[in-house]
């Protein structure tokens, strides 16, 4: 069914950089291109926005861009008007005035609160519930991401799969293990490099961090003196950030992936690669049940030393001190081609589900009877 003519408002605060903004721009272009909506995407953090977009003007109050409209977000924004699908993404609470405006439409908007992905046991019960506004004539429904037809469902454009298998492994080939690294600065960088060492295997690495990268680099540093004729070679480089467009590409392009935040987790099942999850941390220690439910998903299927190796090398990644991680990462590069045959089982055991897009628009036309 043709969802043209249908206009649609994503709000997004920028929380954690580019997993916020990273997915709230990547339902915006689907909807749009994919599915004909008009997209009005309303973000206060323009800076981060542009790194995946580049050719976005970071100084304008509005602008178009891939035929979606993009709003700057601050205190004096002014939005005349609602349209018929609102998206409230990551509970970031809409403006006051927005909400008297959606109250005014002669039919209200459907207006959902897009939630953060989780895979915990909770989250089908709590997909589209709805919450009654206090003083206004709205109600607002909860839509979880998820990973079973029970729930909302994934950021999955069409062509998603289309090159997973004609995408070779270095590995396999004989060469370096090639890993993509982007984490945040407290990761333990100096552990990947120590546990290739371990494990005898030559490392390059592409990293989206400076602070990453001069961990690598201390590490490297401090073997030289030592370095033994014939020891295995680390190689790595800072790269730039990429287009969002380009990213997948270059997810693919690597044997193993470290990523971040909500946008990259998702990519990285895509790309159909061993990947490595550094969970947004939480202050009260809420995201170790959160990425411990994932893996409790994802190990289904794994012989048990690769589900221990993975586990390890994730838990040692987001900073739980009684995990070797030099000795994880050595242990996980041994389980290397049934990680990657189990990544991709994975994948396309996901991409049967209807994706997030789709169920939005379906959800939205069983609410407005249309």
């Amino acid at each position: 069914m043709s969802s043209a003519g249908i206009r649609c408002d994503i709000f997004c605060r920028v929380v954690d950089n580019y997993g916020d903004i990273g997915a709230c721009w990547r339902l915006a272009r689907q909807l749009t291109v994919e599915h004909g909506v008009q997209v009005r995407l309303v973000v206060d953090d323009l800076a981060s926005f542009g790194r995946i977009a580049p050719d976005l003007d970071t100084t304008a109050q509005r602008q178009y861009l891939r035929g979606v409209e993009v709003v700057r977000w601050h205190e004096t924004a002014i939005i005349a008007d609602a349209a018929d699908l609102v998206i409230e993404a990551f509970a970031c609470k809409l403006p006051a005035d927005y909400e008297t405006v959606m109250a005014t439409r002669a039919v209200a908007p459907v207006w959902v609160n897009l939630e953060y992905l989780s895979a915990e046991s909770w989250v089908e019960s709590h997909h589209l519930l709805p919450s009654p506004h206090p003083r206004l004539p709205l109600t607002k429904y909860f839509f979880m991401p998820g990973f079973t037809a029970a729930t909302g469902g994934l950021l999955r454009e069409r062509d998603a799969m289309a090159p997973q298998a004609t995408q070779p492994s270095s590995i396999a080939s004989g060469g370096p293990v090639c890993v993509f690294l982007f984490g945040y600065d407290e990761a333990p960088a100096a552990a990947l490099a120590c546990g290739a060492a371990q494990a005898g295997v030559d490392m390059t690495v592409s990293v989206i961090s400076e602070h990453l990268g001069a961990k690598l680099q201390h590490w490297r540093a401090s073997q030289a003196e030592n370095a033994l004729e014939g020891a295995p070679m680390l190689e790595f480089g800072i790269r730039e950030f990429v287009p969002q467009e380009q990213f997948d590409a270059l997810l693919r392009d690597h044997d193993i992936l470290f990523v971040r935040g909500e946008d990259s987790f998702v990519r990285a099942q895509w790309a159909g690669r061993p990947f490595v999850w550094h969970i947004y941390p939480q202050p009260d220690g809420a995201h170790w049940q959160k990425l411990d439910a994932f893996l409790d998903r994802y190990c289904v299927g794994l012989t048990a030393a690769s589900g221990e190796a993975l586990r390890r090398v994730w838990h040692a990644w987001n900073g739980e001190t009684m995990v070797d991680a030099a000795d994880a990462w050595a242990a996980m590069l041994g389980c290397h081609g049934e990680l990657q045959q189990h990544a991709r089982e994975w994948a396309m055991a996901l991409s049967r589900n209807p994706d997030l897009a789709s169920n939005l628009l379906s959800f939205y036309r069983k609410i407005a009877k249309i």
